[in-house]
């Protein structure tokens, strides 16, 4: 881990409504692959969205997720994965009480997005319910990161 890196990587983020831990960047892969560890609870759900610059998998640690594709939705449980390739229009859901899963993103860049859209945590816990995002930080984030935003929150493919 370099110096640079050493101040978003492992830290506690709280990411839109999830806390989230950044577990490998793109400098630690030379640019190949990120890591970034999430935590929800039950109806978590981002807005609906698009990768235009890499490929995600989620892995599923803890708990349930729906992952939700133009004419597919997949249940996962612990211990199972899925692919949303890029281009490829998508949102998950939390459907259990609460889920932490792996997102990696290849070649990196999810954890980009995710380190300037997010806050340090100010507690290795869930972000407050109230807390506001900034909808205008992370559409700018989503932007930059080559992540285009389809619809709100609820939104299927």
């Amino acid at each position: 881990m370099t110096a640079e890196t050493a101040s978003v990587t492992d830290q506690p983020r709280w990411f839109l409504a999830n806390l989230a831990r950044i577990r490998l960047d793109a400098a630690d892969s030379g640019g190949r692959i990120d890591v970034v560890e999430v935590a929800g609870e039950r109806g978590d759900m981002p807005p609906l969205h698009v990768h235009h610059r890499e490929d995600e998998i989620f892995v599923v640690l803890e708990g349930e997720l729906s992952l939700h594709m133009p004419g597919e939705s997949r249940t996962l449980v612990a211990g199972q994965a899925a692919f949303a390739p890029m281009s490829v229009p998508h949102a998950y859901r939390v459907e259990s009480e609460r889920a932490r899963w792996l997102g990696l993103s290849t070649p990196a860049g999810f954890s980009t997005f995710v380190a300037a859209s997010s806050d340090p945590a100010e507690r290795d816990e869930m972000p407050p319910a109230d807390r506001d995002p900034g909808v205008a930080r992370v559409e700018e984030a989503a932007a930059a990161a080559g992540i285009e935003i389809l619809g709100p929150p609820g939104t299927l493919p």
